[in-house]
C-alpha cells in the first residue's frame, strides 16, 4: 500500500531508555529543563485563570452567582486539574513517546503499526481529525489569550478599551516573527516571566483565601457531586466553561519532543499545579464576597495599584502562553512529513543540542495569518471561547481513544486494566465537548475547524508518501 512505507517510518517505538533523542535531553541540567518548558509548555494552562472561572458566572452562559454553585465550580475545577492533567496526562499519556516525540500524529503511529492493515484506516482519519483540531486550537490559543489579558486595560481605565484588539494585533504580529529564534533560546526568555506569573497567581490566590478560608472546603469532591444533584442541567452547562482550566493539556504532549518528560512534569507539580489551585480558589472566595466582581475576578482579585502591573504581566504570560501550541504545531506537521501527510516544508533545527526544537517559517506565518483573522473576527475572548473548549476538548476524547489503543498493544495491558483506566478518562473527556454544543457553541466551532489542516486531505497528501518511500525514508530538509 502507498501508505505502508511513510506510517512506518513512526510506527516502531523505541523505549525511551534507549533512544539516543530522549537521551539527549539529559546534557542540560533537569533545573534549566524545567525553567524552559515551563515558559514553553505551561503558557496556555497557566493562562488559563483569565477568563475559565468568569466563563461561569459572566456572560451569556452565566449560571446566578450563590455559594453553593461557587464551592460547585471550584471543586470540579479542581479535580478537572487533577484528573486530566495530573493523572492522565502526567502519568499516562506523557508514557506515550515515539521515538522522543508527542503529540497526537505520534499517538496515532503508535496505535496503528503498519501490519494492522485492517484497521488502519479508521485509527488513521480519527488521527487525522485529531490533528485537524489541534492546528485550530494553535490559531485559537494566541487569539483568545492574549485577547483576554489586554481586555484588563478595560478594567484599569474603561477609556482604553478601544485599543484592545489593536494592541492586541501588534503583540501577536511581535510573538510570530520571534519564531526564527527557536524554542530553547524563547524559552530561556519565557521561563523566568512564566515562573514570576505563577508566584503572582499564587499570591493573589492567598490574598483571596486569607479573605474568606471558606472556600478551602471546596477540596472536597463532594461538593461536586452535590452541584449536580442540585443544579443538573445548570451544572451540566457549566462543565464547558470549568473545561477551559485545562486547556493547555494536548500542548504539552505536543511539546514532549522539545524538552523531555521529566522537566516537564517538574514543572506542573513544583510550579504550575499549585500557582493555578491558589490562584482559582482565590477567585473563588473573592465572588463569594462579592457577586459583582464575576465580571472579570482575575483583575479585580488584585489591589487597584496593581491592576496595571499585572495588565502587563498578563500580557507578557498570554503571549507565552501562544507558545505552547505554535510549539506543538511546528512538531505535528514535521511528523506530518515523516508521515507522508503533507509535502516537505522547509524546517529549520533552532538548537544544535535539542533535535526536537524546530521552527517551520511557511507554518508559523500561516498561524499568524489565522490568529489575526479571528482577532479581528470575534474581537473578545468570550465570543471565542465556544470555538476553543471544542477544539480542545474533542482532541482530547480522541486523545484517550488512542492511548487505550497504545496501552492494549504497546504497553501489553489486559483488556479489564486499560478499560477501567481509559473508559474513566473517556466518560470524563467525553462530558466536556458535549456540554459545548448548544446552539451558540456549535456556531462557534467554525472556526476551529475551518483552519485546521486542509494539507492532509489534500491531493499532495498520495505524492508525499510516494516521495518519501522513493528516497529512502530520508529526513526532511533541514536548515541548521
Amino acid at each position: 500500500m502507498e501508505w505502508g512505507y511513510a506510517w512506518s517510518c513512526l510506527a516502531s517505538p523505541l523505549d525511551s531508555q534507549s533512544d539516543s533523542h530522549l537521551n539527549s535531553h539529559s546534557k542540560q541540567p533537569l533545573a534549566a529543563l524545567a525553567l524552559a518548558a515551563l515558559g514553553i509548555v505551561y503558557g496556555d494552562i497557566g493562562t488559563s485563570p483569565l477568563y475559565a472561572l468568569r466563563e461561569c458566572f459572566h456572560g451569556p452562559h452565566a449560571m446566578t452567582l450563590t455559594p453553593d454553585r461557587v464551592m460547585g465550580v471550584l471543586s470540579l475545577i479542581l479535580w478537572a486539574l487533577i484528573i486530566t492533567i495530573s493523572i492522565k496526562y502526567m502519568v499516562f499519556v506523557l508514557r506515550a513517546d515515539n521515538r522522543g516525540e508527542g503529540g497526537i500524529l505520534a499517538l496515532t503511529a503508535l496505535a496503528c503499526p503498519a501490519r494492522l492493515r485492517d484497521r488502519r484506516w479508521l485509527l488513521f482519519g480519527v488521527g487525522i481529525f485529531g490533528a485537524a483540531l489541534l492546528y485550530g486550537d494553535g490559531i485559537i490559543t494566541p487569539a483568545i489569550s492574549v485577547l483576554s489579558a489586554v481586555e484588563g486595560l478595560a478594567i484599569a481605565t474603561p477609556a482604553l478599551g478601544s485599543f484592545v484588539v489593536p494592541v492586541t494585533v501588534a503583540i501577536l504580529v511581535v510573538l510570530f516573527l520571534q519564531q526564527r529564534h527557536g524554542t530553547g533560546k524563547i524559552g530561556a526568555v519565557f521561563g523566568p516571566i512564566i515562573l514570576l506569573w505563577f508566584t503572582a497567581l499564587g499570591v493573589l490566590g492567598v490574598k483571596g483565601i486569607l479573605a474568606n478560608p471558606s472556600i478551602l472546603a471546596a477540596i472536597n469532591p463532594v461538593y461536586a457531586f452535590d452541584f449536580f444533584l442540585a443544579h443538573g442541567h445548570e451544572a451540566f452547562v457549566a462543565m464547558g466553561s470549568v473545561f477551559l482550566v485545562a486547556t493547555g493539556g494536548e500542548a504539552l504532549y505536543a511539546d514532549m519532543g522539545h524538552f523531555g518528560k521529566r522537566p516537564i512534569r517538574w514543572a506542573w507539580f513544583a510550579v504550575a499545579l499549585p500557582g493555578l489551585v491558589l490562584n482559582y480558589f482565590g477567585q473563588g472566595a473573592l465572588l463569594l464576597s462579592n457577586a459583582e466582581a464575576a465580571a472579570n475576578p482575575f483583575f479585580l482579585l488584585a489591589p487597584n495599584w496593581a491592576i496595571i502591573p499585572l495588565v502587563v504581566l498578563a500580557t507578557a504570560a498570554t503571549t507565552i502562553a501562544s507558545q505552547a501550541l505554535i510549539s506543538g504545531v511546528f512538531s505535528l506537521t514535521k511528523q506530518a512529513i515523516q508521515l507522508g501527510l503533507c509535502p516537505r516544508l522547509q524546517i529549520v533545527h533552532t538548537s544544535s543540542r535539542e533535535i526536537g526544537q524546530i521552527y517551520l517559517p511557511q507554518v508559523n506565518y500561516a498561524l499568524l495569518l489565522g490568529t489575526l483573522y479571528l482577532v479581528l473576527t470575534f474581537k473578545t475572548s468570550s465570543n471565542l471561547a465556544a470555538a476553543y473548549g471544542i477544539s480542545v476538548s474533542a482532541t482530547m476524547v480522541i486523545t484517550t481513544i488512542l492511548a487505550y489503543l497504545v496501552a492494549r498493544k504497546v504497553w501489553k495491558w489486559s483488556l479489564p486494566l486499560a478499560a477501567a483506566i481509559f473508559g474513566f478518562f473517556f466518560v470524563i473527556d467525553f462530558i466536556f465537548p458535549f456540554c459545548e454544543f448548544d446552539e451558540d457553541c456549535a456556531r462557534g466551532l467554525g472556526p476551529a475547524l475551518d483552519r485546521s489542516w486542509h494539507v492532509a486531505l489534500d491531493d499532495d497528501v498520495a505524492s508525499g508518501a510516494q516521495n518519501l518511500r522513493s528516497s529512502n525514508a530520508r529526513k526532511p530538509t533541514a536548515t541548521a
